[in-house]
């Protein structure tokens, strides 16, 4: 048995002391079991690069597991509940995460190393939201009859109709950034459509999985319905080249986005992919800047800048951009780092040392191809994994900085003649995801949200989502729109069905 660390950080609540004091095991079909190996990783602190606990390193053969609880389950009791039904377990399990909030925002806290402040404000709030938000699309998923003209039949008369059926078996692989709001990005839309689902949470961040499927069960939710795999990527990997999984639905980087794409080959599964960005924000010279300049901050700095929609790189029209990059910087530079479970930190550390050292070998690239750091510029202190937010200026557009996603708190700032317009620059990366267009002129704002190429355009703001709005990337941003009624037909299949009367 792994112990907690013995400097756990007073204001850790009894319930997270209780569930970190023993190693965490896989959930599958309704039970907690070991790894089929017996091997365990270690979990970490990101702030003080300490162990929490251990959990199961799952692999082929628990997946293997998995999907054969969840088949069980999807062809079994579960095929037999009723939307409404379905309708009020899904509300069940969000009022049990809004009862439990604190404790989730501090295990996500203590394991990615975001605010507990923020990831109950934002992480758990939004993910009790999204199992409410669905559980009402469950008794609202409808087919239509069509009036059919079936031309070699003249006279014959027909009903037709469709209906919409659950796709089966859905995988869902979540990243480390987000780990609880990713998973309710995918779980409730399977759940309230009829699916089942095996999900594989990242190995940095497994612990809030686990207490979801703990919560998950005590509402009483039947056995092998929901599924949890820990592990390292060869368990995500088995998971999306799984013959009987119908679904695969991933959250990550591009690269692996395209493996995951091979990886479903095999059954042609369904594949829907939310994958990197290199979000513009686009800033012109009549803009707010008493709200522009934090905001825009806010923007490449929320979650320490490990967000896929991040704000990198800052594209402001030439006749302000000293005077703005110098206000950025300064609300950049001012922010204080420091531990999540720390109420006036706003800064928290990166995952872990991987990502560390990635996110300082981008800074130092920048400086070396001769970039210039308005602030920052370097690791923070010895302890725990902390970069200092950094803004770049003095950036072409061939370098790597400005190029590729770095997921840390760093981005470039570039000027853009009115003249020439924004298009080109804020369209010159291989990404797509998201993007934001700050200005008090509404014509100019509808006109740059239709010319750039993103799934999400934001005006005056960054990083503002809601439930009902549907959430992807064009280009290599990924495939498919999660969140909104778009998720329903990601877990659905449309079924055509013609009677001769």
């Amino acid at each position: 048995m792994t112990a907690v660390a013995p400097d756990l950080h007073a204001s850790v609540l009894p319930a997270v002391r209780d569930f970190l004091s023993t190693p965490k095991q896989l959930f599958i079909g309704g039970e907690w079991v070991d790894s089929a190996s017996g091997e365990t990783f270690e979990t970490i602190d990101p702030a003080t690069g300490r162990v929490l606990t251990t959990a199961a390193r799952g692999g082929a053969e628990d997946i293997d597991r998995a999907v054969a609880a969840a088949r069980t389950a999807f062809e079994g009791e579960w095929s037999l509940w009723t939307p409404a039904q379905r309708q009020r377990i899904l509300f069940r399990i969000s009022e049990a995460i809004r009862d439990r909030a604190e404790e989730f925002a501090q295990i996500e806290s203590l394991d990615n190393g975001k605010s507990a402040g923020v990831a109950q404000g934002v992480d758990v709030l939004w993910t009790a939201e999204l199992f409410a938000y669905y559980a009402g699309w469950a008794t609202k998923i409808e087919g239509r009859t069509i009036p059919v003209s079936v031309p070699w039949a003249p006279g014959a008369q027909w009903h037709a109709y469709t209906l919409r059926q659950p796709v089966g078996v859905c995988g869902g692989i979540v990243p480390w950034n987000f780990p609880l709001l990713m998973a309710a990005f995918k779980v409730p839309a399977a759940l309230a459509t009829g699916n089942t689902s095996v999900l594989k949470p990242a190995e940095q961040t497994p612990l809030s999985a686990l207490l979801l499927a703990e919560v998950m069960a005590e509402a009483g939710l039947p056995d092998g319905v929901f599924n949890v795999v820990t592990g390292y990527g060869e368990a995500g990997a088995a998971l999306a080249a799984h013959m009987d999984v119908d679904k695969i639905a991933f959250t990550g980087s591009t690269e692996v986005g395209k493996l995951v794409v091979d990886a479903a080959r095999g059954n042609l599964k369904k594949v829907s992919l939310e994958l990197g960005g290199k979000s513009p924000q686009v800033v012109y010279a009549d803009a707010d800047l008493s709200t522009a300049i934090p905001g825009v901050a806010s923007g490449f700095l929320f979650n320490h800048g490990q967000a896929c929609t991040s704000g990198t790189r800052i594209l402001v029209e030439e006749s302000i951009f000293e005077e703005f990059t110098q206000g950025v910087a300064e609300v950049a530079g001012a922010s204080k780092l420091g531990h999540g479970l720390d109420p006036t930190a706003e800064v928290g550390p990166l995952v872990d040392g991987t990502q560390l050292e990635r996110v300082t070998g981008y800074i130092e690239d920048g400086l070396r191809d001769g970039a210039r750091a308005l602030t920052g510029g370097s690791r923070h202190g010895t302890e725990g994994f902390y970069v200092e937010p950094t803004l770049l200026v003095d950036v072409e557009d061939s370098f790597s900085v400005y190029r590729e996603e770095i997921f840390g708190p760093v981005a470039v700032a570039t000027p853009f003649k009115p003249e020439e317009g924004v298009r080109r620059q804020a369209n010159d990366t291989p990404f797509g995801l998201a993007a934001s267009v700050w200005t008090r002129d509404i014509s100019k704002a509808h006109r740059a949200a239709r010319e750039i190429n993103a799934g999400t355009v934001w005006v005056n703001c960054h990083n503002a989502f809601d439930a009902a709005m549907p959430f992807g990337g064009f280009k290599q941003s990924g495939w498919g729109r999660e969140l909104g009624e778009g998720a329903i037909d990601l877990y659905t299949q449309n079924k055509s069905v013609n009677i001769a009367i």
